[in-house]
């Protein structure tokens, strides 16, 4: 079978596709749909669940304008029909119109939020419809008069003698239609440190975490019947900001469940949601999945945790690498709001104190803000899906260069912090074992012209605030 053609519209996303019908005196041939070539074309790998047939015995049956909240693929199994498109989703290319005529070699894609309306130009019409969704009973969405003058749909039959259900005699006019919101963003560990950077780079999005807060609702994702009862169809991005974080706590028997609980079967969960709904994954991961040996951390590398929460981070990694379309941000020593090493550092500088800090092991900072305005870049820029890494920029430091450079910006002596080994640090302290360089390769997103702010810039501004 030869390839079938594409043909853009008038209505961004709407596409036309002019198959290969096979005709001989038996009939014909088509292959209706065959993902890996129209993929290829450029349609949308929209993930068809249910296939959906009508008929209609009389021409000038007419059916719409329907908005229904799923992608659509539409053709005809016999006859010709003529289909009229009509954008009514929010932005600016609501109202626009788009018309052709429908026979077995013909076939539209029709995304989200596009009504849809069909008129049968002979007897004996039978449509075939591909949907990415299952039918919900009682699913409300917007619907659009077939005659609205402002559209100005030029059906080859007069309206008045044509086949319409008394439903579709009493959709509203253009003017007063409800228009189709696009899907939502789902913040999950909203109330960490990351969570809330999120929220400010993605105002608008449902915030969900294990505690309730300030517009933050509960959702458990080891739940089995929370995660069945949440609405995972109405969003299109899901940025999965929730870990379990401490890492020595994580190596006795309770912290050892809860961490494989939240950094690896909720991912996982995740990821097959995000296959069945078709949403965009972003998941955060951290270079505690290498044991620091490397000296430079590529994104390929493969994986050598070794801790606990290093062994959990890891198997999420790999669960999310099955979603369809995700991206996986491997980060290194986070700074948010919030309590982490940096106000630990200005608190004991406030306070007098001159601490003995580790000056073996080193990476760079990681600002929330920064990882948040990354995680824009990626998909505004459309970035190909799969594992970046991503910090501030700048020299490597260690743990004890960092606390100097606090106590600096604090108004105290860099002298008063000490060094130690990590061996001398940990002697007596039940510890996690922790990789001695956490430095990630940037080059990956650096070539997706994404510049990480230099870590030490961050660090005075976060240090003035």
């Amino acid at each position: 079978m030869s390839l079938p053609s594409l043909e853009t519209t008038s209505i961004p996303g709407l596409v036309v596709l002019r198959l290969d019908l096979r005709e001989d005196a038996r009939g014909w041939f088509k292959e209706n749909w065959q993902r890996e070539k129209m993929v290829a074309l450029g349609l949308p790998d929209f993930g068809p669940v249910q296939n959906n047939m009508s008929f209609n015995a009389k021409r000038g049956t007419t059916r719409g304008i329907h908005t229904e909240p799923w992608d659509k693929f539409v053709s005809v199994a016999n006859g010709r029909a003529f289909g009229a498109w009509v954008d009514m989703r929010e932005g600016d290319s609501y109202g626009a119109v788009f018309t052709v005529e429908l026979d077995p070699a013909t076939a539209v894609f029709v995304p989200r939020g596009v009504g849809n309306s069909y008129q049968t130009l002979e007897d004996g019409v039978t449509y075939s419809y591909l949907v990415n969704e299952h039918w919900r009973p009682a699913t409300p969405y917007p619907a659009l008069d077939l005659a609205d003058a402002t559209i100005a749909i030029p059906w080859p039959i007069p309206l008045a003698e044509a086949e319409i259900s008394d439903k579709d005699r009493t959709n509203p006019a253009l003017a007063d239609a409800a228009r189709m919101a696009p899907k939502k963003t789902l913040i999950i560990g909203a109330n960490g440190q990351l969570g809330r950077a999120l929220n400010k780079e993605f105002p608008g999005s449902d915030l969900v975490d294990m505690v309730a807060a300030d517009g933050v609702t509960v959702l458990d994702l080891t739940d089995a019947a929370a995660v069945a009862a949440w609405p995972w169809h109405e969003y299109a991005l899901v940025l999965n900001a929730a870990a379990y974080t401490a890492v020595d706590a994580a190596e006795t028997p309770e912290g050892r469940r809860i961490s494989w609980a939240a950094n690896a079967s909720a991912p996982a969960t995740l990821a097959r949601l995000a296959a069945e709904h078709h949403f965009t994954l972003v998941h955060y991961s951290s270079e505690y999945v290498f044991d620091g040996t490397a000296e430079l951390h590529t994104e390929d590398e493969p994986l050598s945790p070794l801790g606990v929460y290093a062994q959990t981070k890891a198997a999420g990694d790999i669960a999310v690498g099955l979603a369809p379309r995700h991206y996986l941000l491997r980060t290194s020593w986070v700074i948010g709001d919030g309590n982490n090493f940096v106000r630990t550092m200005q608190m004991l500088a406030g306070k007098g104190v001159s601490p003995t800090v580790v000056d073996d092991q080193v990476g760079r900072l990681t600002f929330t803000g920064e990882l948040s305005r990354a995680t824009r870049h990626l998909l505004d820029g459309g970035a190909t899906y799969g594992t970046y890494n991503l910090s501030n920029g700048g020299p490597a430091m260690s743990w004890c260069d960092l606390a100097k450079e606090v106590f600096r910006l604090s108004g105290r002596s860099a002298d008063d912090v000490s060094p130690v080994s990590t061996d001398e640090y940990a002697a007596g302290k039940a510890m996690a074992p922790r990789p001695s360089n956490s430095v990630l390769d940037l080059a990956k997103i650096t070539a997706t012209d994404f510049e990480p702010e230099d870590a030490l810039v961050a660090l005075a501004r976060y240090c003035a605030t």
